[in-house]
C-alpha cells in the first residue's frame, strides 16, 4: 500500500510520491532532524518476502555507499520500519534525460558535457569493482544546478538496483566492506532494461564494464537524435535488432553531429564487446594527454568553427608557404582514445556551447 503524506519511517516523514519502479517505490520526505529534503526508496510491500528482491535491494545499498562522485546520487542512510525497508538519497531537482528526450533531441553542447559526466560516473562504479546493468534515460537525472556553465544541467546517475558487485568491493567505506553472500540473481538471468541491453546481456552472459558502454552508447544516440538506438513494436523485434542490426548513422539524422562522435557511438554499440572500448585505467592519464594534443587540433578547428564557408586561401590546397596544412572540409579524426569518458570530452573540447564560436 503506498505511503501516504505525513507517514514516518523513523525519523523521515513523507511529504508526497514522485515515482516508482521495479525496484520500488520513490517519495519526497523530510528528514526531521537535519530539517533538510530527501528522496526515500521504499521497497514494496511484501518484496521483503521475497529473497532475491531484497538482496537486490541491498545490493543497490551497498553499490552506491561505495561511490563518492559527484555525478552519482549520494546514499544519506539505510533503514527498516517495521516490515518495510527502504533507502534514504539525495533529492534531486529537475527531470530524467527521459522525460527531456520527450520534447527532441537535445543540443550537441549539451549532449557532450552530459555524456563525459555519465562516462566519468561510470567509470567509477567500474574502479569500485559495480558494473550498472541498467544505465538508460530514465535512470539519468538532470538536476536544474548550474553546470561549467551557468544553467547547465547536470547529470546524475541513479538506480543500482540491477548493479552487478564483484565478490570483493573496495573495503573500508561503510557497507562496501559487506560481501555479497549470495549471487542475486541466477546464472543465466536476463537482467536489465530491453533496448538498451548488451548482445551478451540478452545471452544471459557475464556483464561487465563493457557492457554498461553499449548502454551508454544508446543513451548517447538517443541524446543526439531523440530516437532508440534500436526500435521495433515488440520486444522481440527490439531483441533482433540488437541483436544482428544497425542503427542508422547519427549523421543521416543529425548532419551536424562531428564524424568523431558519431564514430564513439558505433564503437561503443559493437556486438562483441572485444570491439568497444575496455578500460578505465587509464582514463584520467589519457584525459590529459588528449587536451594536450588536441590544443593543436584546437586551433584548425576553431577557424573552420567560426567560418564555415571559408574557401582556402592561396597555397592553403597545396600546403604551401604561411600554410599549417594542406585545407581539409572537416577536422581530421580525434586522437584514438581507451574510454568512452575520453572521447566524448574530446570532442567536447572542439565544439563551442555557442554556435560559430571556440572556446578559448
Amino acid at each position: 500500500m503506498p505511503l501516504s503524506a505525513g507517514a514516518r519511517l523513523g525519523p523521515y516523514e513523507i511529504l508526497s510520491a514522485i515515482g516508482a519502479g521495479g525496484m520500488g517505490e520513490v517519495y519526497q520526505a523530510r528528514d526531521t532532524r537535519l530539517g533538510r529534503t530527501v528522496a526515500i526508496k521504499v521497497l514494496p510491500p511484501g518484496a521483503s518476502a521475497d529473497p532475491a528482491r531484497r538482496l537486490r535491494f541491498e545490493q543497490e545499498a551497498r553499490a552506491v555507499s561505495t561511490l563518492n562522485h559527484p555525478h552519482i546520487c549520494v546514499l544519506h542512510d539505510i533503514g527498516r520500519e517495521g516490515a518495510t525497508d527502504f533507502l534514504v538519497m539525495e533529492y534531486l531537482d529537475g527531470q530524467t534525460l527521459a522525460q527531456r528526450l520527450r520534447k527532441g533531441p537535445l543540443p550537441l553542447a549539451q549532449v557532450l558535457e552530459l555524456g563525459a559526466q555519465v562516462a566519468d560516473a561510470l567509470a567509477t562504479a567500474h574502479r569500485h569493482g559495480i558494473v550498472h546493468r541498467d544505465l538508460k534515460p530514465a535512470n539519468v537525472m538532470l538536476t536544474k544546478a548550474g553546470g561549467v556553465r551557468q544553467g547547465s544541467p547536470q547529470a546524475k546517475l541513479l538506480d543500482f538496483g540491477l548493479a552487478k558487485l564483484k565478490a570483493q568491493p573496495a573495503a573500508g567505506v561503510g557497507l562496501s566492506a559487506l560481501s555479497t553472500q549470495a549471487p542475486a540473481t541466477r546464472p543465466g538471468a536476463v537482467m536489465g532494461t530491453v533496448p538498451y541491453m548488451a548482445p551478451e546481456q540478452l545471452e544471459g552472459k557475464e556483464a561487465d564494464a563493457r557492457t554498461d558502454l553499449f548502454a551508454f552508447g544508446c543513451v548517447l544516440y538517443e541524446m543526439l537524435t531523440a530516437r532508440r538506438a534500436f526500435g521495433g513494436n515488440t520486444e522481440a523485434s527490439v531483441i533482433s535488432a540488437i541483436m544482428s542490426g544497425d542503427p542508422p548513422p547519427i549523421t543521416t539524422l543529425q548532419p551536424l553531429t562531428p564524424p568523431a562522435l558519431d564514430r564513439l557511438v558505433r564503437r561503443c554499440l559493437a556486438k562483441d564487446p572485444d570491439d568497444r572500448w575496455q578500460h578505465v585505467s587509464r582514463a584520467a592519464t589519457l584525459s590529459r594527454k588528449q587536451q594536450r594534443a588536441l590544443s593543436a587540433d584546437q586551433q584548425r578547428i576553431c577557424p573552420l568553427i567560426a567560418s564555415p564557408s571559408r574557401s582556402p586561401a592561396a597555397g592553403e590546397g597545396a600546403g604551401g608557404a604561411g600554410s599549417a596544412g594542406p585545407f581539409t572540409p572537416h577536422p581530421p579524426g580525434l586522437p584514438r582514445v581507451a574510454f568512452a569518458a575520453d572521447a566524448v570530452r574530446a570532442v567536447r573540447l572542439s565544439v563551442s556551447p555557442e554556435a560559430g564560436s571556440c572556446r578559448p
